[in-house]
């Protein structure tokens, strides 16, 4: 057996952590031969629940589980951690403007980043999916100097996934039978589902989406809406935010993170933009369509882009840029 890794969930009394941490614990996520002690960070008047969480865990039996630990502590939370899915965030309250969302979570961030810089492992793999999760992703990384930047990623996997299963039930085919789909830009309304180099199976033969469905309005209306805007309808209907295809989504971005994606497939997630070549500015926390092998991510270059697509990555971008500014000015002054 291998040695343990030390796996953080922070936010971990909360509804998405309860649907990710048995599929962590009974590895379908870092395999069935790897042992895990898994760490679970919440804030003081939530270890009520947490205990709870953790006699869960204890009665799930799980083989690999080698130890859980509940903690309020940073100092206990974050050291030597191998992996730290960074789940827990301020949510927006009614009434609440994006500027105070964005400050709240910036001191959220700042305060876990820096404790990432001072007691985990330097290789820590960091998964942020707390909202807005990229820029709240952005000021972790900025406030752990020490850490590479390429270490960190934020999940758009849920997007991308979305974006799959539409395509998937127009076309009366299985989600897996569709492949390459991008999202690009920031984990909100103004993301860009892109479908221009997806492929799907059918008969047995891999064609492009668009020739697939010919249907070019609803690909470029109905489709990108729909995926945008998915996260408010699943509250709309259940009056709780999508918390188990969050969490299987958080899963097959770690997945990928360490077993790497299968040859000719590409996956979404949110990763420092500096160098790209399509345009983004450097220095954002930009989902683009990466490539997956030995642990490192590499962003899928020379796919050739249409004014259409262009003009939504560049509003995502003007927005990310925004945000950015925003917490930029929030860091300094805290």
């Amino acid at each position: 057996m291998p040695e343990p890794i030390r796996v953080l969930v922070t936010g971990a009394a909360g509804q998405i952590a309860y649907s990710l941490l048995y599929s962590i614990g009974n590895g379908s996520v870092f395999g069935k031969d790897q042992p895990i002690i898994l760490v679970l960070l919440d804030i003081t008047p939530m270890m009520g629940v947490l205990d709870g969480v953790l006699m869960e865990l204890q009665d799930c039996a799980l083989p690999l589980l080698k130890d859980v630990i509940a903690t309020d502590k940073e100092e206990v939370a974050f050291k030597d951690l191998d992996i730290a899915v960074l789940v827990g965030s301020m949510p927006r309250r009614d009434g609440m403007e994006r500027k105070d969302l964005l400050k709240a979570n910036v001191n959220i961030f700042k305060t876990q980043g820096a404790a990432l810089e001072k007691y985990a492992k330097k290789s820590v793999k960091v998964i942020v999916v707390g909202n807005p999760a990229n820029t709240n992703c952005l000021t972790a990384s900025k406030s752990a100097p020490s850490i590479p930047k390429e270490n960190f990623s934020c999940l758009t996997r849920l997007d991308h996934n979305r974006a799959k299963a539409q395509i998937a039930i127009k076309l009366g085919v299985t989600s897996d039978d569709v492949k390459n789909v991008i999202i690009w830009g920031n984990h909100s309304s103004t993301q860009y589902p892109d479908v221009n180099h997806a492929k799907v199976k059918l008969q047995g033969k891999e064609i492009g989406v668009y020739e697939a469905l010919k249907d070019d309005s609803w690909l470029k209306g109905e489709f990108i809406t729909t995926v945008q805007q998915r996260g408010a309808a699943v509250i709309k209907a259940r009056k709780l935010s999508s918390a188990m295809s969050a969490a299987k989504a958080i899963c097959d971005h770690i997945r990928d993170i360490w077993f790497g994606t299968p040859e000719g497939e590409f996956v979404s997630m949110g990763v420092i933009s500096d160098g790209n070549s399509y345009g983004v500015p450097d220095d954002l926390l930009y989902s683009f369509p990466v490539t997956i092998k030995n642990k490192t991510w590499k962003i899928v270059e020379g796919l050739p882009i249409n004014d259409f697509s262009r003009e939504k990555m560049d509003i995502t971008a003007k927005e990310l840029t925004e945000e950015k500014t925003t917490a930029l000015e929030f860091l300094s002054s805290a």
